[in-house]
């Protein structure tokens, strides 16, 4: 793990250094320009913001139906933070400073995403959403958008014709394609794949949907089950809705370029929170459920 540690910050170090490089201004051309006085900035007109008062979020909570966890089915899919306790420890390590950071800077919306296919991204962003429904003061939305190969509604036992596909496309109400868990977390996922994901995830009403969201239902968090980055351009096609983003890499099966590569193209578009080492056979005492950065 101190291996992949060291690569990794080599890697970004050289990345920094080429893009300083890059960056630089010839010394004759920066002594030739003269700065020029900064004009002063145009009034802005800010419109008042309506925000819904606190009864109607809490009602439109409520008016979700209700999703039963069956506790049998979330150990063989390894979602260990619905009970929370020692084995949960790891991913409550990880929320708190996922917070922290999100808290610090403001945000709201988080994508979690892979380099390739079977890193178990899927089991993060559930564990995830799942240590912070356990705490009573938080609202967390959990929303899948990898729409080629969908695995939410199988990992959490829904039935039923639930599709969030449609509510981005703007076919289908929220409210009808949704479950709550507890009072205080709400999932939408997809029981079949969708003919044109980048399509649906580029579209231009995407950002009406996700603030008609966040308006109705004022989530502290949005977390994104994003596909895996290098299998399709999925996840480039939404970044810049989020955030955002962790990366969840396989111990035994990414490798530290697919991590640098997937950090360049997201670093582009959005903030990269850090990486998860998931799947670690061995493990030293200090560390919990993986490597995070």
């Amino acid at each position: 793990m101190e291996k992949i540690q060291s690569a990794l910050a080599k890697a970004r170090a050289e990345r920094d250094a080429k893009k300083s490089e890059a960056e630089a201004p010839a010394p004759e051309v920066a002594q030739k320009v003269t700065p020029k006085p900064t004009p002063e900035p145009a009034p802005v007109k800010v419109e008042n913001e309506t925000k819904p008062a606190l009864s109607d979020v809490a009602e439109a909570w409520k008016s979700l139906p209700l999703l039963t966890i069956q506790p049998k089915l979330m150990r063989q899919a390894r979602i260990v933070a619905l009970q929370g306790g020692q084995e949960a420890a790891g991913i409550d390590m990880m929320r708190t400073r996922v917070l922290q950071q999100m808290r610090d800077n403001g945000w709201r919306r988080l994508a979690i995403t892979s380099p390739t296919a079977a890193c178990g991204k899927s089991t993060i962003a559930v564990n995830l959403a799942m240590s912070l429904q356990r705490q009573p003061d938080l609202h967390t939305i959990l929303l899948e958008l990898d729409l080629r190969r969908p695995s939410l509604t199988k990992m959490l036992g829904i039935e039923g014709d639930m599709s969030f596909a449609h509510v981005l496309e703007g076919s289908r109400p929220f409210a009808q394609n949704a479950l709550r868990y507890g009072p205080n977390m709400a999932v939408s996922a997809n029981q079949r794949s969708w003919r044109e994901p980048a399509e649906l995830l580029s579209s231009a009403h995407i950002p009406e949907v996700l603030a008609d969201i966040e308006t109705d239902y004022a989530p502290d968090v949005m977390i994104f089950d994003m596909p895996p980055m290098l299998t399709s351009d999925d996840m480039m096609a939404f970044a810049r809705h989020v955030d955002c983003v962790l990366l969840v890499a396989g111990a035994e099966s990414t490798t530290v370029k697919e991590i640098d590569i997937c950090e360049q193209d997201l670093a582009s578009q959005t903030n990269v929170m850090g990486v998860v080492l998931n799947k670690c056979r061995y493990m030293g005492a200090e560390y919990g459920y993986g490597y995070y950065e």
